[in-house]
């Protein structure tokens, strides 16, 4: 047994698809998509950097949140582009950790940050007037550093819980990264306990973080439905319409990856939800947040002119 356990140093990612014919489509396709996700959040954030006018709480907030999706799009996407034309497709059992590290946690960052924003969204509808004594900046500060420091410490656990796995079964995973369930159906130690593990901490952080979320958007649209001036009810949707559907995109995803019946590692067939977590979204929500943005596409326009 020992001899097995010490033979699978390296695992072999076996992608999206087995179609040798698609490889150069898929790659000219992930390499635009992850070219345009680097420009439009990094992008964002020079944005909010350079312009005095958007140092505010709720694009602090946003350019966080703009460099938690940089990263992961960037855990992922450069690995899988190299996969694509590498026909030997192999990764390291520390490259493999280590990716999934990075991805999981920019994810939890992310869980936190929207939780932050929506806080953020609430203070500034429902009580205005205390906006900036309440979302101060050392108020801003704590919550940013409170959720990257839970991003860094979440997913060491489940890291940790794989050193008690060994690999003798097979090398090959049937994705096209090192997301944390495939790696489960080809452990030879039972896995139950990681992910029983995985498990409870994704259902609680996701219950907690997206129940924060709706307590924080109802009493915004309460405030909203308040308001008299059309103007001002106006305003305020545009403001949070965008928060919204990056939510939706954003728990929806988590939910079927993760908690949904049926996510278990010896069901996990379908890549479509990690694909689209990893690589849309992060695509996605620079776009989502900055098109309707009068702020952001004004700021856009000085940098252009200058």
């Amino acid at each position: 047994m020992e001899v097995n356990r010490s033979q699978v140093s390296d695992f072999v990612l076996k992608g999206i698809t087995d179609h040798t014919e698609l490889q150069v489509p898929l790659f000219l396709l992930f390499f635009f998509i992850y070219v345009t996700t680097m420009v439009g959040n990094l992008g964002l954030i020079f944005l909010i950097w350079k312009d005095p006018h958007l140092h505010t709480p709720m694009y602090y907030f946003l350019g966080s949140l703009a460099f938690a999706d940089a990263c992961t799009s960037s855990s992922v996407t450069p690995r899988m582009l190299v996969n694509i034309l590498d026909n030997g497709k192999m990764i390291s059992l520390s490259e493999c950790m280590a990716q999934y590290y990075v991805f999981g946690s920019s994810a939890t960052t992310e869980c936190f940050l929207l939780v932050a924003m929506a806080y953020d969204r609430y203070v500034a509808i429902c009580n205005p007037l205390l906006y900036l004594v309440v979302m101060s900046n050392r108020v801003c500060t704590c919550l940013i550093s409170g959720s990257y420091i839970i991003g860094f410490l979440h997913p060491l656990i489940h890291v940790g819980l794989l050193f008690r796995l060994t690999f003798c079964k097979s090398n090959i995973i049937d994705h096209f990264y090192c997301e944390i369930l495939p790696l489960y159906t080809i452990s030879c130690t039972d896995p139950s306990i990681n992910a029983f593990v995985v498990f409870i901490f994704s259902a609680v952080i996701q219950a907690v973080t997206f129940m924060s979320i709706a307590v924080s958007y109802a009493h915004v649209l309460f405030s909203i439905l308040k308001t008299k001036s059309e103007r001002g009810r106006r305003k305020a949707f545009s403001t949070c319409s965008a928060h919204l559907l990056s939510v939706s995109l954003f728990y929806g995803t988590l939910f079927f990856m993760y908690v949904s019946p049926g996510s278990g590692p010896s069901k996990y067939k379908n890549k479509m939800y990690s694909l689209f977590y990893t690589i849309v979204i992060p695509l996605l929500n620079p776009f989502i947040y900055s098109l309707r943005n009068k702020e952001v596409l004004g700021a856009l326009r000085k940098i252009i002119k200058s």
